[in-house]
């Protein structure tokens, strides 16, 4: 029997060896693949068992592809029956609570597997759906809408004797992405039944949606599902005058709970239309019956035959074996059997390659762009493939949306360019925020753009003026393109591709002796390594002509990637990235001008660029060169001011320097913490501004919930301390439970939930250099002095001693004391009242 053949299958299961491979971020088996069936899915079944068979042949295929192309990530196939086979075999990644992994949801899947849709979902709240059958009802809706992908377009409808959409401002088809299906869910979740059903009212207001052709759609396969208990009612007449007789709308019928209606009018109304009819008994045939529709629309794919095979890439989303985020090319499988004297019209499945986003970043290295270059892609949607500012540690996708942030309202203008494949470009002035996001800086980009070849997808390059030329260098065709990575005696290393003469080595040790010993034979004027040589003696001619100057250390960066320090001693407590167009102070030096000041481990840290200027052309090839100030240059200045407070802070409003050794301590931290009146003030006379951008790919822990007390726990009432450190001055990220356009398939933080942080950075606004300012404090006033230091990011800033925060004498206060009114009514004292009796 078919049970013990399943049974002695099982018996013979291989025991696989796994080893980690850092490519897939998994532990993998080369010479095997592996098959996940869905849990809901009978193990016994023929069809599965018929599955497994026919696609071992993908084994094979599978390896020979790995063979010819070891850069390969994950191969898969996905049947209509729900079965995966994937390559290399990896143990499969269960969750926690049940598994209903079912490659049919997948995004790779549904958008491999059909056209995108245009979709009017009615449901039927008539009384009679009252009880179970309401909850199967919305329980198959909200399955239906994880079928849809970010390239369909949905509407939700609730009917008796009259149509309205569930989410009352979706008045048309939305796209369905995940923040607009999760709020769907939560529509469907509230319905009621009561009234009369009424057939036409419904299917009226589905095809009014689906014929509006002044709204975003998805312009291809145009579908009404109906989920009711039963009618009577055909709505012919409806029919008639919008889909007969071509049928461009497919009605898929869906007869939901027990019950004794006669089913025949649902079953003409599918079939009439082009579409399907399933039954809905028990919640165990929800998923299945949701989900069989995607074969019907597979039937054009199939008929279309060789036009319909063509690779399609997928939006970004998150691998389920933790591969992190991928863009996926897919092609659908087709069953090219003849049944009878007619072509079958079923599709197989559909086959999956996986690109990681880190391998899209390789095609375009750092190196190549500069240090404040970069790249980035969209798809079809708007959503970003790349970008410096997605964060895929939190498994969250970054739509470009209208927020305060000049770059982003860049993408929004360029987007609906981009998502057209048109191509071109703009130069713009914009604020940056810093790697660190603790500054902000006004920049000059160039933004340019056009499609990729043979895919839905978009790129676009952004540079600064700086980098828009570079000095290339003679170097002659046989040179070796080697990645090198130098490891000078600093500790620090680079990438590049430079040196012919230089010899790959087993091991990294080898490898520094042979460039070390290199670096000594040949000189400036050698055509080896010309531009890493070059800028070597360059750099120590620099560090000699400033060392007598009696800096602590002395350090010099340029774009070839090779750090100097001087002492060598210098280098332990170098805390920056080693590559240079990774660290954040070279990218900053570059879009600056003049001395940037700010905290380092020892002492404080000045950078400046270096300018050359070839043919009329601005760049900044040379590097950069920093130096170490000890702190007693600096108290040397401040100290003649004894009797008042003098501060030292950056651009960004943190502290530098002060002649106040209890702020010592607090030296590097933001200055409203430090005096958060004084700062408020600067703030207040337009000295500082305030840039305020919103951060949608957050995850934040959730909010404790407290049921103590007897007043209502729901808002907090911040004091004047929390509205300066926090809402004022504090570079404190604020975060806002709102729904946006961004929400998590998964979170690595278990308990974290998907949020909108709002990030404040400050900035210099003001171009008058001298500012005397009197704060009045209310109880006193404080006379303060604040000067821009010329080419410099520094302010000084000079205030009385006496802070508006001393604490008050209790004496002096009584003497002063605030008004109080008192109250309208006194109920002390009543002649009725009993006098106590003594015993």
């Amino acid at each position: 029997p078919y049970d013990n053949d399943f049974e002695d299958q099982t018996q013979m299961s291989l025991k696989l060896e796994f080893v980690y491979d850092p490519n897939f971020k998994n532990h993998v088996n080369y010479s095997h693949t592996a098959v996940q069936i869905p849990t809901d899915i009978y193990k016994g079944a023929p069809v599965i068992l018929n599955e497994l068979n026919w696609t071992q042949a993908l084994e094979r295929v599978f390896i020979e592809n790995s063979r010819d192309d070891p850069s390969l990530l994950w191969q898969a196939f996905g049947s209509a029956t729900g079965v995966t086979r994937y390559y290399p075999a990896a143990p499969w990644r269960a969750p926690d609570k049940i598994d209903l992994y079912d490659v049919r949801r997948r995004p790779w899947y549904i958008q491999g597997a059909s056209s995108p849709k245009d979709m009017v979902i009615l449901v039927d709240v008539s009384g009679s759906v009252s009880g179970l059958t309401l909850k199967l009802i919305k329980a198959s809706v909200m399955e239906m809408l994880d079928t849809l992908s970010d390239d369909d377009y949905v509407n939700v409808a609730r009917f008796n004797e009259k149509a309205e959409a569930v989410v009352p401002c979706f008045k048309h088809l939305v796209q369905a992405n995940v923040r607009n299906k999760k709020i769907f869910k939560e529509a469907v979740q509230q319905m009621q039944a009561k009234g009369t059903t009424d057939y036409k009212s419904g299917f009226h207001f589905a095809f009014n949606q689906l014929l509006n052709t002044n709204v975003p759609r998805a312009n291809c396969n145009k579908i009404i599902m109906l989920f009711t208990d039963g009618g009577e009612d055909r709505a012919q007449d409806i029919f008639e005058q919008y889909n007969w007789p071509n049928k461009t709308v497919r009605v898929f019928t869906f007869s939901v709970g027990q019950h004794n209606y006669d089913v025949t009018p649902l079953q003409w109304i599918a079939c009439a239309n082009k579409g399907y009819y399933f039954e809905i008994r028990s919640i165990c045939a929800i998923r299945i019956n949701t989900q069989e529709y995607l074969d019907v629309l597979g039937r054009p794919m199939v008929l279309a035959g060789r036009s319909a095979k063509q690779v399609q890439w997928t939006n970004v989303y998150q691998d389920a074996l933790g591969l992190g985020l991928v863009v996926t090319g897919t092609m659908p499988v087709f069953n090219l059997t003849v049944d009878g004297n007619s072509q079958n019209q079923l599709i197989l499945g559909v086959m999956g390659v996986d690109v990681h986003l880190d391998e899209l970043k390789r095609l375009t290295p750092q190196y190549k762009l500069g240090a404040n270059g970069y790249i980035f892609a969209i798809d079809p949607n708007g959503y970003v493939l790349m970008h410096p500012n997605l964060q895929p540690r939190v498994r969250l996708r970054f739509f470009i949306r209208s927020i305060r942030n000049h770059s982003t309202i860049t993408l929004i203008c360029i987007r609906r360019q981009m998502i057209d494949g048109r191509s071109g470009e703009m130069t713009i002035k914009t604020l940056i925020k810093s790697m660190d996001e603790r500054y902000i800086d006004e920049v000059t980009r160039m933004y340019s753009w056009t499609a990729i070849n043979d895919t839905d997808y978009s790129l676009g390059l952004v540079l600064p003026p700086y980098s828009e030329y570079y000095i290339q260098a003679d170097l002659s065709d046989v040179m070796l393109q080697l990645q090198c990575m130098v490891i000078l005696s600093l500790s620090l290393s680079m990438y590049r591709e430079y040196c012919k003469r230089l010899q790959m080595a087993e091991n990294n040790t080898q490898f520094l002796a042979g460039f070390l010993s290199l670096m000594v034979e040949i000189s400036p004027e050698s055509e080896d390594c010309d531009l890493v040589i070059y800028w070597i003696k360059w750099i120590e001619m620099l560090i000699r002509n400033l060392c007598r100057y009696g800096f602590l250390a002395l350090f010099a960066s340029t774009n070839g990637g090779v750090t100097r320090v001087y002492p060598n001693i210098a280098a332990e407590s170098w805390d920056e990235d080693p590559e240079p167009l990774n660290s954040n102070f070279y990218r900053r030096t570059l879009d600056n001008k003049g001395y940037i000041f700010r905290n380092g481990t020892v002492g404080i840290l000045v950078t400046t660029a270096v300018e050359v200027v070839i043919g009329g052309k601005t760049m900044k090839p040379a590097g950069v060169f920093l130096q170490i100030v000890s702190a007693d240059l600096v108290l040397n200045v401040v100290v003649m001011f004894q009797d008042l407070l003098c501060y030292l802070i950056d651009d960004g409003g943190f502290l530098v320097m002060s002649n106040q050794r209890d702020h010592w301590k607090k030296v590097g931290l933001f200055f409203g913490e430090v005096d958060p009146y004084l700062m408020f003030a600067l703030y207040n006379n337009s000295i500082y501004a305030r840039h305020q951008t919103f951060q949608y790919q957050s995850a934040c822990e959730p909010m404790a919930s407290s049921h103590t007390g007897a007043a209502h726990r729901g808002f907090y009432v911040p004091s004047i301390a929390d509205f300066l450190t926090v809402n004022i001055l504090g570079l404190h990220y604020a975060h806002l439970c709102l729904l946006e356009d961004v929400w998590a398939e998964s979170s690595d933080t278990k308990g974290s939930s998907s949020c909108v942080t709002v990030h404040s950075q400050f900035y210099f606004t003001n171009t008058t250099n001298s500012f005397n300012v009197l704060q009045d404090c209310g109880n006193c006033s404080r006379l303060f002095h604040a000067k821009r230091i010329e080419n410099t990011n520094l302010l000084f800033v000079v205030a009385e001693t006496l802070p508006c925060t001393q604490e008050e004498n209790p004496c002096e206060v009584l003497n002063s004391a605030r008004y109080r009114k008192g109250p309208d009514k006194c109920f002390d004292y009543n002649s009725e009242v009993k006098l106590c009796l003594l015993l």
